[in-house]
């Protein structure tokens, strides 16, 4: 293999498929990047840590002995890193060593042979549709606070998505809160089975769609792996396998009886709960929340760090009691809040409470209060 590519799109696609790649393996192979020139002078790289596959096509400056060969994702990334800005990076196989040049630089590093470089069998992926890329990160962004990061609970380490009636949902919870976003169900996602997409899957997704974000995502999927197509033909290709798990019929918490509606800022709310929680400890993570005609009033009690206060002006008339929320959780949901209010749909002092920024946002969702 010889080729020659522009540092800086050599570089750009390393930092995509590099961080796919563990730092610790037991599997050499697995450390490594697998490089393929083409005679029609594209580069393909691919990574994979064997639940999930990232491949990039690049466009070379120049192919002139086609072949492949893989080499360590993260010595490779370093490198491109460190060389000069502007610079062409020749990459060649010589005795079982990739030699690297750009300028007066010169690496030889280890390889290992291409054909025991292990590929993900994505197998028939019968569900095919496209969504906005703007559209799916916000989605992530959404919900992704609240997956759970309980291995116990595998089932809960992902995004579920399904479709219902005539919209597509994406669903994540903890056991503390739960994060829900529909949309109208994209053209041919009808019939598609319920899928739960794993924690770091989304993570690189969303890396991805940085870089993308005025495109359109291709998704293919079936019960057992899920495929994102980002940036058309010389794209990237993100391939994982799914969570083989049954999600909690998570519609079950959603309140619909909560006839306590509390309207506040969600900017002011947010800066307000992270304030009083400076001095809260591991401990007491709670943040009380005492409400009032027209107002609340946020505290924080702490053994070791004394007492916190403060006073919200907003729009309440039911009748006043207090109740309590981790401040970190609550400080994610109102993160997600773009507009100028948001809704607290309340109940009483032990019952999950609804949060949404009003009755036509996409975004819904709920927590469990903490004893305070």
């Amino acid at each position: 293999m010889k080729a020659t590519i522009e540092r800086a799109t050599l570089l750009r696609c390393l930092s995509h498929v590099q961080s796919v790649v563990e730092r610790r393996n037991t599997i050499p192979i697995l450390s490594n990047v697998l490089i393929d020139a083409t005679p029609d002078g594209t580069l393909r790289v691919m990574a994979t840590d064997l639940d999930i596959q990232v491949v990039e096509y690049m466009a070379a400056v120049s192919v002139d002995g086609p072949g492949a060969i893989t080499v360590s994702a993260h010595l490779l990334f370093d490198i491109a890193r460190k060389l000069q800005d502007g610079s062409q990076v020749s990459l060649q196989t010589v005795d079982n060593r990739l030699v690297v040049k750009a300028g007066r630089s010169r690496f030889q590093l280890p390889t290992l042979p291409r054909d025991d470089f292990p590929v993900i069998v994505e197998g028939d992926l019968p569900t095919s549709f496209e969504l906005p890329a703007a559209t799916l990160a916000h989605l992530i962004d959404a919900t992704r606070f609240a997956i759970s990061t309980e291995e116990t609970r595998y089932y809960l380490n992902g995004i579920f998505l399904h479709v219902l009636d005539d919209e597509l949902k994406a669903a994540a919870t903890d056991g503390h809160r739960l994060a829900r976003y529909t949309l109208p169900r994209p053209e041919g996602a009808q019939g598609m089975p319920d899928v739960i997409v794993p924690r770091k899957c989304i993570a690189e997704l969303r890396k991805l769609l940085e870089e993308a974000l005025d495109t359109n995502v291709l998704i293919d999927l079936s019960a057992s792996k899920i495929r994102f197509t980002l940036g058309g033909d010389n794209g990237v290709v993100l391939t994982s396998k799914l969570i083989d798990g049954t999600f909690p019929d998570y519609t079950r918490v959603i309140p619909t009886g909560n006839d306590k509606l509390l309207r506040l800022d969600p900017k002011t709310f947010y800066e307000g709960v992270d304030r009083v929680a400076t001095i809260a400890t591991e401990k007491t993570r709670a943040v009380k929340i005492a409400l009032e005609q027209d107002r609340v009033t946020l505290s924080v009690t702490s053994p070791d760090n004394g007492t916190a206060a403060e006073e919200l002006p907003a729009d309440y008339s039911s009748a006043g009691f207090e109740i309590g929320f981790n401040a970190n959780y609550l400080k994610d949901i109102l993160g997600q809040i773009e507009g100028d209010t948001v809704e607290l749909h309340l109940a009483d002092a032990g019952a999950p409470t609804l949060i949404r920024q009003d009755d036509k946002s996409p975004a819904l969702y709920v927590l469990m209060p903490m004893r305070v």
